[in-house]
This record gives C-alpha cells, structure tokens and sequence, in this order.
C-alpha cells in the first residue's frame, strides 16, 4: 500500500495513469478497508486527462506551502537546519540499500514513501510513526480546503501504528513574507524576533533529523 499511495501522490504521468484499473484493483482484493475511501479520488483520476490533472497537482502542491509535499518544508522551513535534516534522511535510505534515483529531494513525501515500500513491514511502520505528524498536519491543510488529494493524505496516516501529535508549522524565515502574513507585534516587535514554539520532531528518537 506504501507503493500505491506513493504513485498516487506523484505527479501525475501517463505511465502511471496506464494502470489505474489494476491500481484499482490491488486496493480492491488486497485493502478493502482502502476502497471506498480512495474511490472518489480514483474517480477523479479517470474523469479528468493528463494535461488537467498535471494543472490540479501543481495548483495542490506547489503554489502554496501549507500543501508543499517535502516533509521538512513544515517542520524548518528555510532554516538551515533544514539541510542537515535531508542530508541524515538520505543516510537512513542508503544505509538500508535504498538510492533515490529521481531528482527530488530525500523529504518529497512519495519518495519517502516509496522507501517504506522496500523495507520490512515492522520497520516502515516504526518510521512512519516518526514522519506521520507532519504527515497528518499536510492532510489535515488538504482537507480544510477542500482538496480532491485529502482522502489519498488521510490513507497514508491511516497506516500509522501511532496518532498522530498537533504540529505548529515551521516558522516564516522570509521577513518580508513574515510581515505581510502578521505584521509586528503590539509591542512593535517584528514577527522572526519573537518566540516560536519548537515543532515535532521527524524522526526524534534517531540522532540529529
């Protein structure tokens, strides 16, 4: 199912889109309890062309960030910490014979997800637990708007072997996006200057991500 939703949140491409019905299919005999959450997206899918279902995908995910589909995004931000974290990410994927072979960066969610795929059962569970509150805090943001993509979210935090925790979005590291969005304080102090509440961490238990 790892698999599944990571093809169903990548963009969409006629080499994927080819298979829907055996996509349909697997979910059916393999993960009934899936099947009627996931068909009004399926629907979609097969209602909609290529070039129109590209224009929705990038309108979801990549003009906004409370929807951006590369997980550290929500927890750093343009903090710099946000490289360290990709750069230990990368580490757990290759030190279980995992190489990326795409472009994307090790946090983009279908890659990650796409990694779960390749381990075992217990261990992809044990790291999704990990990523699943920045996971929940994306669908939760799908959802409030309405998003054809919520119930695909949803299905990924269904697989959590644990709830997920509320997350504060990472702060707004731009000052003038900061500005815009919230303004100073009463007290005149500009936004970046107060202070902000740490989010969770992906991956807390392992060292530094």
């Amino acid at each position: 199912m790892f698999k599944i939703l990571s093809i169903l949140l990548s963009y969409p491409r006629s080499q994927w889109l080819g298979q829907l019905a055996e996509i349909e299919n697997y979910i059916r005999q393999q993960h009934t309890d899936f099947s009627g959450s996931l068909a009004p997206f399926l629907t979609y899918l097969r209602e909609h062309d290529e070039i129109e279902l590209q224009e929705q995908y990038v309108s979801t995910f990549d003009r906004g960030r409370s929807h951006s589909l590369h997980l550290f995004e929500h927890l750093h931000g343009e903090d710099r910490a946000r490289g360290q974290a990709m750069v230990d990410l990368l580490s757990e994927y290759q030190s279980r014979g995992f190489e990326p072979k795409d472009s994307e960066l090790p946090d983009y969610l279908p890659l990650f997800l796409e990694f779960l795929s390749n381990v075992d059962v217990a261990e992809a569970n044990s790291l999704l637990a990990d990523a699943v509150h920045v996971i929940a805090y994306l669908a939760e943001n799908l959802r409030k708007d309405d998003s054809v993509y919520a119930p695909v979210m949803e299905a990924v935090v269904t697989l959590s072997p644990v709830a997920p925790e509320p997350l504060q979005a990472a702060p707004v590291r731009n000052m003038d996006e900061a500005l815009e969005m919230f303004g100073p304080t009463p007290e005149g102090i500009e936004p970046l200057l107060s202070p902000t509440v740490q989010p969770v961490q992906f991956f807390p238990q392992k060292n530094s991500l």
